[in-house]
């Protein structure tokens, strides 16, 4: 089977990826963007958006993606649903390998394959997901004004959205399987300091409780179980705040590509490049701070004029 040869390669279909394919399309660099099994990234599990500029009103996650597709494809981007099984950095053009078998080489490659919120992996989390379980508090903590809320962590990203959520929230409850949190000393003297705080030591989600009959699921409280004594405690809340990590979707460039400790590529100073000249990378899969829409879809601009000069100088 014939190689299918272009100068541009966008992998993942998130806010970056579409981004990067509406301004590499506008530059006639006649883009492929090839989304795997989610296309529309994280925004596809994220309902209610109040936080992207341009919309006065709520918009759903889903919506805006189909919005940053349809552009994509009316500026010109070829859409290509499959799944890249194999890339070889190593040689010019660059090789990528799909499931379907087919295989595709290209002069500059843009990764945008996003990350994923780690969850505890239990079926009540799955069942209230976007109806009370959510793993980002800077975009649905709006939600919770006025309510209880529980966050479950113990690293900077746990304290982190507790705090931020204390803007919010009338109480919130940081709940740790250890006894001693990882974060930074700094962020856990404000943690502790704080009236609206109280940390659970010891203890491990066994149920998220709710009401999933009526229209909208709704969760309204939950079940703890304290790892030292095996004793189950319920506590009544509203919103649940999954922070235990992400992790990036780089598996397939393992060796390829300079990736910091927790497996983000790393990419140089104010810039997208990559540690392999012409391999971009823009959105969470490099962003392990703001993980925001609003930020992956600037990278992604960023990716997309970056790749237009390195073809240019070619």
């Amino acid at each position: 089977m014939p190689n299918k040869h272009n100068k541009v390669l966008i992998l993942g279909s998130g806010a970056a990826g579409l981004t990067a394919a509406i301004y590499s399309a506008r530059a006639n660099l006649d883009p492929i963007l090839i989304h795997g099994m989610q296309p529309g990234g994280q925004m596809t599990i994220t309902t209610d958006v109040e936080n992207y500029p341009g919309f006065p009103d709520v918009i759903q996650g889903p919506w805006l993606m189909e919005q940053m597709q349809s552009q994509a494809e009316n500026v010109g981007t070829k859409m290509i649903a499959d799944t890249v099984v194999s890339v070889k950095l190593n040689i010019r053009p660059f090789e990528l390998v799909c499931d379907s078998g087919e295989t595709y080489t290209t002069d500059a490659l843009i990764i945008s394959t996003g990350a994923q919120a780690k969850w505890l992996g239990i079926d009540s989390e799955k069942k209230y997901q976007g109806f009370g379980v959510s793993a980002c508090a800077t975009c649905d903590g709006f939600f919770y004004r006025g309510k209880e809320v529980a966050v479950i962590g113990g690293g900077n990203t746990a304290v982190e959205e507790a705090l931020y959520l204390t803007n919010h929230a009338t109480k919130v409850k940081l709940i740790h399987r250890r006894d001693t949190l990882r974060a930074e000393k700094l962020l856990q003297e404000r943690l502790f300091s704080h009236p609206k705080i109280e940390v659970i030591w010891n203890t491990v989600v066994d149920e998220i409780i709710g009401n999933a009959e009526g229209p909208m699921p709704e969760v309204m409280g939950i079940s703890l179980k304290n790892i030292k004594n095996n004793e189950i405690t319920q506590h009544n809340l509203q919103g649940v705040f999954i922070a235990i990590g992400h992790t990036p979707n780089t598996e397939i460039f393992e060796n390829q590509l300079d990736k910091d400790a927790e497996g983000y590529i790393v990419t140089k100073p104010d810039s997208t490049a990559t540690s392999v000249m012409g391999v971009f990378a823009a959105g969470d899969v490099q962003d392990n701070v703001y993980r925001q829409a609003i930020t992956a879809a600037g990278t992604g601009c960023m990716a997309a004029l970056e790749v237009e000069k390195f073809i240019a100088e070619q």
